[in-house]
């Protein structure tokens, strides 16, 4: 067995093209580029298994992070970045991304802070992990990228990413795609308490703000994310193989501690960092959306909130729509890559 504690070189088998009414059939291009001196000193081999890959990673220093990527399609065409959730990474597009780039989209796929080749440019940078700072995140990796404006698309801590760049700097974002609609945190109303059954769909929420649970995490982190991806997606079937892909992405050293800091943050039990105040303070507000959107809700998904949409349709003030995935559960681009991949489309057509 490989040590559980190497990352994989993503070898290019080229991502599955799938076919998709409209977008037609895919395929995956993709340039290695520099390496970055702060890149792990050891890459060993994947871990087995994964019917589906992107071709090598990318890595650029942005902000305080160097970024693991993966891109593909046209250099020169519009850009859509997809941004993944937890507990998943960058192979929920997998199959999402070439269809994309067939359509003449430069895609981008980002490691998120804490998650595969993503790496702190220094070991004094504070882990933080309050919602603003993956915002930033991404920002940095757009101006590192020399890209002006994107169509931006996520699930999940990726949704709630893209939603804030959105609100906050709506002229970097020419399409916004949110799964769950609108998941910007508002630390006050985070306080108050939800309907028993929707508290227990968030028990790792509650877990993680114990020890027992942080240690839990770091010792059973496969473990315990393969019962989340079951949980949040009762119809989709996943094999051993898509899942251990993924799983790679969690061996890294920033892993755990990104995590913990999150869903602590969000239930108001680490303290803000003064540098993001004035940011948190923004969003806090609940900032209405004004770029055009689509807002896509998994029928299955325990966290998609009743209503068709109407829980958060005030949230979002230009062009618009809402679509429901019927039978679809939480990691919608990875069960339904057509939907997802169309709506990116159509979204930057609105």
């Amino acid at each position: 067995m490989i040590d559980r504690r190497t990352f994989g070189k993503l070898l290019g088998a080229g991502a599955a093209a799938a076919s998709l009414v409209g977008l037609g059939s895919a395929c995956t291009t993709s340039v290695p580029g520099g390496r970055d001196p702060t890149d792990p000193p050891t890459l060993g081999p994947p871990r087995a298994g994964g019917t589906a890959s992107f071709g090598p990673l990318r890595r650029i220093r942005a902000g305080v992070l160097s970024v693991g990527y993966v891109e593909v399609g046209p250099a020169r065409g519009p850009v859509a970045i997809l941004l993944h959730g937890w507990p998943y990474d960058i192979h929920s597009y997998v199959d999402v991304a070439p269809l994309l780039a067939d359509r003449g989209y430069r895609v981008i796929v980002p490691y998120l802070r804490g998650y595969g080749t993503t790496r702190f440019l220094s070991r004094s940078t504070p882990r933080n992990a309050e919602q603003s700072v993956f915002a930033l995140d991404i920002i940095a990796l757009m101006d590192a990228l020399g890209i002006e404006r994107a169509v931006l698309a996520g699930y999940d801590w990726g949704s709630r990413t893209a939603d804030i760049i959105a609100a906050l700097w709506p002229a970097r974002v020419s399409g916004l795609v949110s799964v769950t609609g609108y998941l910007i945190t508002n630390l006050e109303a985070n306080k108050k308490p939800l309907p028993p059954k929707v508290e227990w769909a968030w028990w790792y929420q509650f877990y993680f703000a114990t020890e027992r649970g942080r240690f839990g995490l770091q010792e059973n982190r496969d473990e315990l994310a393969k019962l989340v991806w079951r949980f949040n997606s009762p119809t989709w079937h996943f094999d051993d193989a898509t899942f251990d892909r993924t799983a790679t992405a969690f061996d890294n050293p920033d892993y755990v501690a990104i995590v913990i800091y999150n869903y602590r943050w969000r239930l108001s039990l680490v303290r803000s960092d003064p540098r993001y105040a004035s940011l948190e303070g923004r969003l806090a507000r609940s900032p209405v959306i004004s770029v055009p959107t689509i807002t896509l809700d998994g029928e299955v998904d325990p966290f998609t909130p009743p209503g068709n949409g109407t829980s958060y349709r005030e949230k979002f003030s230009g062009k618009y729509e809402h679509r429901t995935l019927e039978g679809i559960g939480h990691n919608v681009p990875q069960e339904a890559p057509e939907a997802f991949a169309r709506a990116v489309v159509e979204v930057d057509r609105l």
